[in-house]
């Protein structure tokens, strides 16, 4: 999978990542300054140059393995040139230990930044350049320190794999951790947009669906006689500007991100009374409330109410009452509706069997429980208790 260069990373969120190494690379610098003398001093501007290429590596990451084998080739090329060794060399002959860990910090971000190719070419050209620091400081270094004794070359080949390994090692850990934190984000965001889906679902069809099903309901009893439809045109009109209301609420949401449901007033019993009248059917309350009732609870029992109220013109036929409880002791809100309607078989409108699963959610959310099901005789009965802290 190819991995995008990291060309948006800011120069603040650069800094707050990348200071520990530039803090590390100056401290080395500046403790090898100690031990030059002479014409040694001519590595310090290359050196300089290579540390500043590793600490700018994430935005750039490929760029920036390129820029550091040129470096380190360029800073031995000079070096030979004026006949003096890199001091004081970490490896037989060349690349002092900065040079040494700038380049490994290159690598690591190379390898968690980049795509797979990439990080190999890299990492080839970066050690191919340590490599050329090794063959063009031997001329200089070989007279001088080991005219007594050779060094082992083994010894120097395995440590330098060892870095090697702790450097790719170190790449594809954060890479494997980056990956895992975008999937966590990902699954989190699709998480929290399924969330937004279902909520607008549930307010599309506990508001919107109630006030067409007012609708249809009237404008089929209006559809009996010319007497009964001038009774009932008024209520279909005010049906229909109350679900405008409630789809400009909605577009709200969508938009400026402000709630969607129906502001609950102070009083909890004159909103479910008014959603008794306007409902049309034969309904008798039952109001025991004995604790106060938050705003936002109160909205979701509004549209339970408003949910069964639907649910009884939509699916019951000879409905001559229809009993609402609304009770609260203990820490807990009690919700009762059930009516002794006989099922019609086919629900005005149809049916998109969310209502339901709308209310049990929307009871579920606020850590309550929730059961509807037939009555014996006739009738269907909702209840939900939902908790009031």
């Amino acid at each position: 999978m190819y991995r995008v260069e990291s060309t948006d990373l800011n120069w603040r969120l650069l800094a707050k990542r990348q200071w520990p190494l530039a803090l590390s690379l100056t401290g080395i610098v500046i403790a090898e300054a100690g031990a030059l003398s002479g014409l040694g001093w001519w590595q310090v501007p290359g050196v300089l140059v290579i540390c500043a290429i590793a600490v700018l590596a994430p935005r750039r990451p490929f760029d920036a393995a390129l820029a550091l084998a040129f470096a380190i080739v360029c800073v031995a090329l000079s070096l030979r040139f004026l006949g003096v060794a890199i001091e004081p060399h970490f490896f037989i002959s060349g690349a002092n230990v900065s040079m040494t860990g700038a380049a490994m910090a290159t690598i690591s971000v190379l390898v968690r930044e980049d795509s797979r190719w990439r990080a190999v070419v890299g990492t080839a050209l970066v050690m191919a350049a340590m490599a050329t620091t090794e063959v063009l400081g031997w001329p200089i270094v070989a007279p001088v320190e080991y005219r007594d004794w050779a060094p082992d070359p083994t010894s120097y080949l395995f440590g330098a794999t060892l870095l090697l390994i702790l450097s790719v090692g170190s790449g594809l850990h954060f890479r494997a951790r980056d990956n895992e934190r975008a999937s966590q984000l990902a699954a989190s965001v699709a998480a929290a947009q399924n969330a937004e889906r279902m909520a607008l679902a549930r307010e599309l069809h506990d508001v919107v669906a109630h006030y067409v099903t007012a609708i249809v309901v009237h404008a089929q009893a209006g559809q009996l006689s010319r007497e009964t439809a001038e009774q009932v045109l008024p209520t279909i009109e005010a049906s229909g500007y109350e679900a405008l209301t409630a789809m400009r609420r909605l577009v709200g949401t969508l938009r400026d991100g402000e709630s969607s449901g129906p502001a609950a007033s102070s009083s909890l019993v004159d909103d479910v009374r008014a959603l008794a009248t306007e409902s049309g059917l034969p309904v008798r309350l039952s109001f025991d409330l004995q604790d106060a009732v938050p705003q936002e609870l109160a909205r979701s029992v509004l549209r339970l109410v408003q949910e069964s109220l639907t649910n009884t013109q939509k699916h019951a036929s000879a409905v001559s009452s229809v009993d609402v409880a609304l009770t609260s002791s203990e820490g807990a809100l009690r919700l009762s509706i059930t009516d002794d309607g006989v099922a019609s078989g086919v629900p005005v409108g149809g049916s998109g069997g969310y209502g339901l699963v709308g209310m049990r959610e929307r009871v579920e959310l606020l850590g309550g429980t929730f059961s509807a099901g037939r009555r014996e005789p006739t009738g269907w009965t909702v209840r939900a208790e939902l908790p009031l802290a």
